[in-house]
C-alpha cells in the first residue's frame, strides 16, 4: 500500500515537472486553422477523443478546411489534424522514417503488443519487417483461404443450430462477439498451427484475455488519463515504461494480464517451433515461417525473444480483433441498406452455381476476383469504417509538407506547403481522409458500394494506401503486413454467411455508436457496461428463387 502511495505521489511530481516544461518549450505552427481550445489544461483532447470515431475530425475539416486544421493539447501545445493526400504520401513514403511515432503512442502500442513490429521505428522496424515479410506474402496469404472459409463454415453452423431451436427461424446474435471467436481460432491456426478452442469454449484463456480488453482500457477516457498522456512525452523512456508497467490502474490491469497470457503461450509456441526446425519438420504457419526467417547468424538482422512473443501479440491483436470489427461493420451496413445484401447475396449464389456446374464446390481467389460487387462492398467497408483510424507522428526535422489543396492561414497567406518544425506532433486521420471528397466523392459521408463499380472515384494526384487508394491500412513503409490477410478473410467470411443468412437490424443496433478504444468497435448507446456487441436478428436467407 505504501509503495503505491509512493508512485503515485512520484508521478503527480514528475507530471507538475512535466508541465512546466511543457509550458515553455511549446511547438507552434501559427497561422493554421482550427478550433479554439476548450480548456488551457487539456485543450481540445476531450472533444477529439472522448466523442465518437471521426466525429470532431469530420467537423473541423468541414469548417476549417477539409485536409489541414490545427488544435491543441494540454497546456494548449499545438497539433496537426492532417488528411491531405500529398501531405500523408509524404509522410508515409517520401520522407522514409523522418515521420518517428510520439513517444506516448511508443509505450501504448508496447502495452497493447509488446516490442513487436507495431512498435519498432526506423531500422529496428526494417529489421522486424525483413524477418516478417516471408509469412505473409502473396503466395502464403491465398494459401489459406480454404482455412478462412472453414471456420466461418463452422461459424455458420453454430447460428444454424441456434435457429433452429427458435418457434420463428430467427435469432438475435451478438454478431462482433462470434466474428471475434470464430476469427481468434482462424487465426491460431493460420499464424501458430494452434487450437484457441474460442469457438467451442467462449472462456478459453486468450478468447477471454483479449475480451473486451480495448473497451476497458482506452473507451471514453477521463480528463486525468488524457492529461497524463499527454504529458509521458516529456519523461526519459525508461521512467515511461517504468510508469506505464507498474503504476496502480484499474484500466490497465486487463491489458496487463492479456500481456502476460499471450506472452506464456507465444514462448510455448516459440519453443516448439524452433525445435521442429532444427528436425527439419517446420510447417507452413506464420510462426513457423517467422522463426525460419529468424535463423539468421547475424544478430543484426534477427529478433531477440522478447520481440518474437511481441510478434504473436501484434499478430492475434491485428488478425482477429480488426478483422472481426471489420465484419461487424459490414453486417451492420447490409441490415441497414437490405438493398445491397440482397445484391451481394445473389452474386454469391450465381458464383456457387458456376462453380458448380464446374465439379467444383470452393471458392478460390480467382473466384473471389471475378465478384465485382463483393470487392466493392469490402472497399466501401474498409473505407467508411476503418477500424484502425488514426496514426501518430512527428517530425524528426525541420520539414515541409506539400499540399494536395491551397491553405489559407489566418494572416490570409495562401500556401501550397507546410513548413513544420522539428518535433511536431501530427495526427493522421484515416478516418477522415476515407471520407475525403476531393478522392472519394461528393457523396464520401455515404455508405455506397456503387462508387466503386459506376466510374465516379477520382484517381488521387497522390496516392496513398495500399489496398484501393485508402488509407485503411496506413500505407508506404508502414503498410500493414497483413492487409492481404485481412481481406482476404474478410471476403471469405462475407461469402460464407451473408450467402446463407439474412441479417435484419434490432433496436438495440439502430443506436449503434463507433466507439474509439484504439480500435474502432461498435457499442450499443447507453449499454457500455456490456462492452463491445452487435445485436443483430439472423435467419437462414431463402433459397426459393435459386
Amino acid at each position: 500500500m505504501h509503495l503505491s502511495i509512493l508512485i503515485a505521489c512520484i508521478f503527480v511530481l514528475l507530471l507538475c515537472c512535466c508541465a512546466m516544461y511543457a509550458r515553455f518549450t511549446r511547438i507552434s505552427v501559427a497561422g493554421v486553422p482550427g478550433p479554439k481550445p476548450s480548456s488551457w489544461l487539456l485543450g481540445n483532447m476531450p472533444e477529439l477523443f472522448g466523442g465518437q470515431v471521426g466525429e470532431a475530425e469530420f467537423k473541423w475539416q468541414e469548417i476549417y478546411g477539409r485536409l489541414v486544421c490545427a488544435f491543441s493539447v494540454a497546456l494548449q501545445e499545438d497539433r496537426l489534424l492532417l488528411s491531405d493526400p500529398k501531405a500523408l504520401q509524404y509522410i508515409y513514403q517520401t520522407s522514409g522514417y523522418r515521420f518517428h511515432k510520439q513517444p506516448e503512442r511508443i509505450e501504448l502500442t508496447r502495452l497493447i503488443s509488446g516490442r513487436g513490429i507495431l512498435w519498432a521505428d526506423g531500422n529496428d522496424h526494417k529489421r522486424h519487417r525483413k524477418v516478417m515479410l516471408p509469412g505473409f506474402s502473396s503466395s502464403e496469404v491465398k494459401a489459406l483461404l480454404p482455412l478462412f472459409f472453414s471456420y466461418a463454415a463452422q461459424l455458420g453452423t453454430k447460428w444454424k443450430e441456434m435457429i433452429g431451436n427458435t418457434a420463428d427461424q430467427s435469432v438475435v446474435l451478438d454478431v462482433t462477439g462470434w466474428a471475434s471467436r470464430a476469427t481468434l481460432d482462424a487465426i491460431g491456426e493460420a499464424a501458430f498451427d494452434y487450437s484457441f478452442g474460442a469457438m467451442e469454449n467462449a472462456d478459453n484463456p486468450v478468447g477471454s484475455a483479449y475480451s473486451n480488453v480495448f473497451m476497458d482500457t482506452f473507451a471514453s477516457p477521463s480528463d486525468g488519463s488524457l492529461f497524463a498522456l499527454s504529458l509521458l512525452q516529456y519523461l526519459p523512456r525508461c521512467v515511461r515504461e517504468f510508469l506505464v508497467d507498474h503504476v496502480p490502474s484499474a484500466r490497465l490491469a486487463h491489458i496487463r494480464h492479456t500481456a502476460k497470457v499471450t506472452t506464456t503461450v507465444a514462448r510455448e509456441l516459440v519453443a516448439s517451433k524452433s525445435a521442429a526446425l532444427l528436425q527439419g519438420k517446420g510447417n507452413r504457419d506464420i510462426m513457423s515461417l517467422l522463426v525460419k526467417a529468424n535463423a539468421s547468424e547475424d544478430e543484426k538482422t534477427k529478433l531477440n525473444e522478447d520481440e518474437l512473443f511481441s510478434q504473436m501479440r501484434t499478430i492475434i491483436m491485428a488478425g482477429h480483433e480488426t478483422t472481426a470489427n471489420s465484419f461487424s461493420w459490414a453486417i451492420l451496413e447490409l441490415a441497414r441498406q437490405p438493398n445491397i445484401q440482397s445484391r451481394l447475396r445473389s452474386e454469391i449464389r450465381s458464383m456457387e452455381r458456376i462453380l458448380q456446374a464446374s465439379g467444383s464446390y470452393e471458392f478460390t481467389t480467382s473466384d473471389i476476383d471475378a465478384m465485382p460487387y463483393l470487392t466493392a462492398v469490402v472497399k466501401e467497408v474498409l473505407r467508411f469504417h476503418p477500424v484502425s483510424f488514426n496514426n501518430f507522428r512527428q517530425s524528426a526535422t525541420d520539414d515541409v509538407l506539400p499540399l494536395s489543396r491551397p491553405l489559407t492561414l489566418s494572416s490570409g497567406e495562401v500556401v501550397t506547403e507546410l513548413p513544420v518544425p522539428k518535433g511536431m506532433k501530427v495526427i493522421i486521420s484515416i478516418a477522415a481522409y476515407n471520407r475525403n471528397k476531393d478522392v472519394f466523392g461528393p457523396d464520401a459521408h455515404t455508405f455506397n458500394p456503387e462508387r466503386w463499380l459506376d466510374g465516379s472515384m477520382r484517381k488521387p494526384e497522390a496516392p496513398v494506401g495500399a489496398y484501393a487508394n485508402l488509407l485503411t491500412f496506413a500505407g508506404g513503409l508502414r503498410t500493414c503486413i497483413g492487409w492481404r490477410f485481412a481481406v482476404l478473410e474478410l471476403q471469405a467470411f462475407l461469402i460464407e454467411l451473408v450467402g446463407n443468412f439474412e441479417f435484419s437490424l434490432t433496436p438495440e443496433a439502430m443506436r449503434i455508436r463507433r466507439e474509439a478504444c484504439i480500435v474502432m468497435a461498435p457499442t450499443v448507446v447507453g449499454q457500455r457496461d456490456k462492452g463491445t456487441q452487435l445485436p443483430m436478428r439472423v435467419s437462414v436467407a431463402s433459397r426459393e428463387d435459386d
